[in-house]
């Protein structure tokens, strides 16, 4: 009798349903047909395609990006009792005829390759002689000159229809805008496919802004009420990354640097002790990232600014997979956002700079939103909310706005008093009056703006003249030591004939307290007893060399702690444990829950 497709979810994968349109997308491939796949990151891509793969016959050919990408999965699927391999140059000479001898031989279920590892004639020529069940094409957004992460390579893989007609293809990604997704069909000449959208929406995770105030001390803060959980920070450039992760690494916090910078070795190194939870926290350009099949990063910090919302919600998305809550927090630096726009418009395509500023404007728009967060998120990759989300900081501590007209104005007259030459430090000392020799000697003590601000902060100065500066009242020189200088849209608010309301400044988030013990759709675990599943797990993931997600992700061993399971039949009922898993780990894991979490609990890091 044929195995089922939900019989193949929870025998390998020890999932009992379906997640919304895998069941369709795994049909329509199954079928021999063609499927486009737009689904968020932890949404569940990957099964679409393996399930596939393990019922036609053949071998199913996974097209990654990247080599870190392709172990992830293989040792996953591996642990799963999947036949699968990878077949890349990080493989030894005899590693790599092994691959190619059980390719031929028809016991692999699934192959992961590079598209130009693919594409080489001599490659092609041996597909041909084996049955293949299918071709999945995974960030697929990389085909796309429009896509934040165009990929030359990527290019070749629209001839597979030619080159095996007959073949399904199916094409994932989970971050691409219409003009991206109707590229991706048209490259790939897959505009009969079917297309299948799961939507943008992560509601696991909560989105915060703050002002960027003495970032490196706002880091800490964040950390610090996160002791045990692991994840990313984001920098611009690679002297920042190395920075933070000295100064977190000085303040006891476990970090590594990770930017394309530095050797090849070095890289590895920090992301498999990132993945194998021996580093805690990494600091990353955005060279980091593409294919960290983690499911347990609890959160993502941007230190800086993204340039495009395709990329913030990329990098966000790499916390939560697991669907367990997770954090996606941003300083806010309007430094930055000045610098972005200057580095953007000495472009040498005007209408590539066009796109790119088009797209800072929207990031900058997602940050300074005084409405619900994911309601502007979603609305840029054209998808509605009914309702406020209720899990991001506007929705759940409303920004105070006031009337700042008065403010404003004085703000304005002293850029104009000062004659539009000096930035924004000299102008706040103007206005609060301070006593400084540069002040004299300029002989700015004697302006009628001098002192008018006295009662007002610096930072309450520096984020009302920065807000001016994004409302477009008050233009940056950036060419010119950032100058600030008067615009036209200025000239009536000096005169009183329209008010600006503007928003108080975000120092500190006011994040509500974290659910006691931690909550999964509403049901308490103990933490105790999850904290020595976790240790479990990470005693035998280094004895097996893999990372402590391929032995049980975090969401399985939370629903072990809520549950209890008392013998085996229990314990094959938690999503995420299979058949396999249940052989190989059932015994271990039981006699932890038995002990109510107290054997584990006193040896080993979590």
């Amino acid at each position: 009798m044929t195995e089922t497709h939900e019989q193949t979810l929870h025998r390998v994968f020890g999932y009992s349903t379906f997640r919304p349109h895998q069941k369709e997308i795994i049909e329509t491939l199954i079928q021999g047909q063609d499927a486009f796949v737009l689904m968020p990151t932890g949404g569940g891509k990957s099964l679409v395609y393996q399930i596939p793969a393990l019922h036609r016959s053949g071998v199913g050919i996974v097209v990654s990006p990247l080599i870190s990408l392709m172990k992830d999965q293989v040792d996953a699927l591996r642990a799963n009792g999947v036949g699968a391999a990878f077949y890349n140059s990080s493989l030894q000479s005899e590693e790599a005829r092994q691959v190619l001898r059980d390719l031929h031989a028809g016991t692999l279920d699934l192959l992961y390759v590079a598209p130009e590892r693919l594409m080489k004639d001599a490659f092609l020529d041996r597909l041909r002689e084996i049955p293949i069940a299918l071709f999945a094409i995974d960030e697929a957004h990389c085909v796309s000159q429009w896509g934040h992460d165009f990929r030359p390579e990527y290019l070749q893989l629209g001839s597979l229809r030619s080159l095996f007609p007959g073949i399904p293809r199916i094409a994932l990604t989970a971050t691409a805008d219409e003009q991206t997704r109707a590229d991706v069909l048209n490259r790939l000449d897959m505009k009969q496919a079917h297309c299948y959208a799961a939507g943008f929406d992560r509601p696991n995770i909560r989105y915060t802004v703050v002002e960027k105030r003495k970032p490196f001390d706002q880091l800490m803060a964040f950390l610090k009420s996160r002791p045990h959980e692991a994840g990313i920070v984001y920098a611009l450039s690679r002297k920042r990354v190395e920075m933070l992760a000295e100064r977190l690494t000085a303040a006891g916090i476990s970090a590594s640097p990770y930017h394309a910078g530095l050797a090849p070795a070095e890289r590895k190194r920090v992301q498999e002790a990132f993945l194998k939870d021996d580093v805690r926290v990494v600091t990353a350009t955005v060279a980091f990232g593409m294919g960290i099949d983690k499911p347990n990063v609890r959160f993502v910090v941007h230190y800086d600014l993204p340039r495009n919302i395709e990329s913030y919600y990329q990098e966000t998305g790499r916390s939560g997979r697991d669907g367990l809550p997770a954090e996606a927090f941003l300083l806010l630096g309007y430094g930055d956002v000045a610098l972005a726009r200057g580095l953007i418009e000495t472009g040498n395509s005007e209408a590539q700079n066009r796109i790119e500023l088009h797209k800072l404007n929207a990031m900058i728009g997602f940050a300074e939103a005084l409405t619900c967060r994911r309601r502007v998120l979603l609305g840029y990759f054209g998808e509605g909310l009914e309702r406020d989300c209720g899990n991001c900081d506007v929705c759940l501590n409303p920004p105070e706005r006031y009337d700042a007209t008065q403010d404003a104005q004085k703000a304005l007259s002293c850029v104009y008093r000062v004659g539009q030459r000096f930035g924004m430090g000299h102008v706040i000392d103007v206005l609060r009056g301070a006593d400084k020799q540069r002040i004299r000697d300029l002989g700015h003590e004697k302006l009628s703006t001098y002192g008018i601000g006295s009662e007002l902060s610096r930072d309450a100065w520096g984020s009302l003249l920065r807000q001016l500066v994004h409302l477009d009242y008050l233009k940056q020189d950036m060419g010119n030591y950032s100058v600030l200088k008067l615009t036209e849209t200025a000239r009536p608010l000096l005169r009183g004939e329209k008010p600006v309301i503007l928003a108080k400044p975000r120092v500190k988030p006011k994040s509500p307290s974290k659910p006691k013990a931690g909550r999964m759709e509403g049901v308490e675990y103990d933490e105790e007893l999850f904290q020595a599943l976790r240790a479990l797990r990470k005693r035998l993931a280094d004895e097996s060399r893999v990372p402590p997600y391929v032995i049980f992700g975090d969401a399985t061993l939370v629903e072990m702690a809520a549950t209890r399971p008392g013998d085996e039949m229990e314990l094959l009922n938690i999503n995420g444990v299979g058949q396999i898993k249940l052989e190989r780990y059932g015994s271990d894991f039981l006699k932890v829950i038995r002990a109510g979490g107290r054997k584990e609990s006193s040896s080993g890091r979590p």
